[in-house]
Order: structure tokens, then sequence, then C-alpha cells
């Protein structure tokens, strides 16, 4: 099989297309024929030996697929030969096979595409889990969005329409606030030219929000922060700019306000079944008709070094896709 292998950590440009043999599924474990790949931030982090799991070298990243069950493990119940399925891993996502935990992978809904389903789990998981457990936001509630047009601002967005929330888009051009509006922003802030702190006051009539959503840190994190309203919760998801800001105490002692950390991955691995709950409950809403996963730019295998500058760069308006043909 074909696959996209890492021998040294660095930059992604150092990446290798390689022949790999197709693995064997264990006990509990399923094969899956790859159609997509959702390709993150974290991806880059983990290519570079900056993320909170650094994996043995070589290894093969991509955290998240869609596609075919071809073969199970000893003990595999919950799936069969012919499933679609999507499936979360540490490692091998951006290969055309991969093996993968029974309890890791799911049905795809009724109606989404490989390449939807691909980018799902991560984005949609991440950001569901932020909204729902950790900042337990509730209908009528105003939210702002750090980061609103890429692939988990977007997600963000969305499910909170869906939950009945107010929510205010940020990012810096006037094209991703567009494409954030589109996805159903109720406001909008290009952090580029007008303050943030200011301009959130100014939305909220003064008040301040209710919760921050902040997959960017860097300098805007602190004037988000100076915003957020009384008993107000920021959600700490990760640091896209690259800074990792320091806020100061004294501002959530003022406010009455928390900061929340959001670390999926590890909640998902202590909780899987409140995690299975939670897709779930996210497939009922997508094949309700409440929104469904966007999907911006697919790449093929081949060109994964456009892929991964997309990321990089932070050009990517929602999601961007490896395609195994």
């Amino acid at each position: 099989m074909k696959a996209l292998v890492c021998n040294e950590f660095g930059p992604t440009e150092n990446l290798t297309l390689e022949e790999r043999p197709v693995p064997t599924p264990g006990k509990g474990e399923i094969l899956i024929d790859i159609k997509a790949a959702g390709v993150n931030f974290p991806d880059v982090l983990t290519v570079q030996g900056k993320y909170q799991f650094k994996p043995e070298l070589p290894f093969i990243p991509g955290a998240e697929v869609s596609g075919v069950v071809t073969e199970l493990g000893e003990g595999v119940t919950s799936h069969k030969v012919g499933d679609k399925v999507v499936s979360m891993l540490q490692v091998g996502g951006f290969s055309e096979h991969c093996v993968s935990s029974e309890h890791s992978s799911f049905g795809m809904g009724k109606t989404m595409s490989f390449e939807q389903s691909a980018g799902f789990a991560i984005t949609y998981g991440t950001s569901y889990y932020a909204l729902k457990q950790q900042a337990k936001i509730q209908p009528g509630e105003t939210l702002l969005v750090l980061g609103a047009a890429g692939g988990v601002g977007i997600a963000t967005i969305q499910i909170a329409k869906a939950m009945g929330v107010t929510v205010i888009a940020a990012a810096s051009t006037e094209e991703k606030l567009d494409f954030a509006c589109e996805a159903g922003a109720d406001m909008r802030i290009n952090y580029s030219d007008e303050n943030l702190k200011d301009k959130v006051k100014e939305l909220t009539g003064g008040k301040g929000v209710d919760v921050i959503y902040d997959p960017v840190g860097g300098d805007f994190s602190e004037q988000a922060f100076r915003a957020i309203g009384w008993g107000g919760r920021f959600l700490v998801i990760g640091f896209a700019s690259g800074p990792i800001p320091a806020i100061p105490l004294n501002l959530m002692l003022l406010k009455g306000a928390s900061v929340v950390g959001v670390f999926w991955g590890a909640w998902v691995a202590r909780f899987p079944l409140e995690s299975r709950t939670n897709f779930d409950e996210l497939i009922t809403m997508i094949d309700g008709g409440q929104f469904s996963p966007l999907v911006t730019e697919v790449y093929s295998l081949d060109d994964y070094k456009d892929a991964f500058a997309s990321i990089s760069e932070r050009r990517a308006k929602g999601k961007v896709i490896l395609s195994m043909g």
C-alpha cells in the first residue's frame, strides 16, 4: 500500500511517500480500506515532534479517516466487513489502509460523503465536547469563536447554532468572516483592523460574552478574555498562531471567570462511552438537517505538501482532506 511516512521529526516537507505492507488487524481491531483522511494542525505538530503525543519513528501520520471495513480481528462484534466507518487513530491515517480499534470507529451518517466523514471526527468531536462538557453552554448564551474560518472554528459555529447559541465570529480577513457567516455566525469581528475587546463589548451591549473558544492563542487571547462576561468560560483549544499566551490571573478573579482546558483526545480515552454518545448526538443533528460538515479543500495523497501548506500557513477555510483515490 502507498503511505506517507515520517522518518525523522521536522517540517512536513520531509515526509516521503513509500510502499508499505498492508497491516493485519489484531484482537479487537478492524482493517479499513481508507477512502479519505482529515488533515489537522496537530498532524503538523506531530510530524515536527512538538505535539503532546510523540510517536516512535518511523510512523505514518494521520489521526482521522473514513473508509470501508475489509477484515475483522479476533473478537470484533460491533462491525462487519463492508461497513462504512469513521475512525480515530493516534497515527496511521495517511495511507491506503490502516488498522483501528473497533471502539474508536463508528458508522458514517446517512447523509455524509467519505470526504465529509473524514473531516468530522476530530474537529466536530472537539468542538462538541468543548461546548457541551467543558463550557456547559446554554441556549441563549453568546459565544466568541477565534480563528472562526478554520476547521474547528466552522465546526464550533455550526454546532453552537444547533444548540441555540448566539455566535460572534472573529478572524483576520473579510473573506474568512464571510465564510464564517455563511456557516451560521450571527456577528463578526475582523481582528486585523478592529480592537477585539472593544468590538465584543460593543456587540454585546457592554455585557461581554459567556464563552470564548480559542484555538489560536497568541496576542488575541488576552484581548478576548478582557471582553468576557461575569462567570464566563474561556476554552483553551490550541495555539495555532504559535505563542502560548500568559493571561494575568487577576482577570479571572475580577470577572469570576474560568479558564477551561479542552484536551479532547485524553477525554475520549478516559470516557469512551460518553464520547460515543456525543458522536451519536452529532450524527443525529447532521442526519436531521441541522448542519452539514463543510469540506473546502480535497487533495490527492500525492499532493500532500499542498494540503499541509494550507494548514501550516493558516490559509484553510473549513476542512482540508486527503483523498486516497
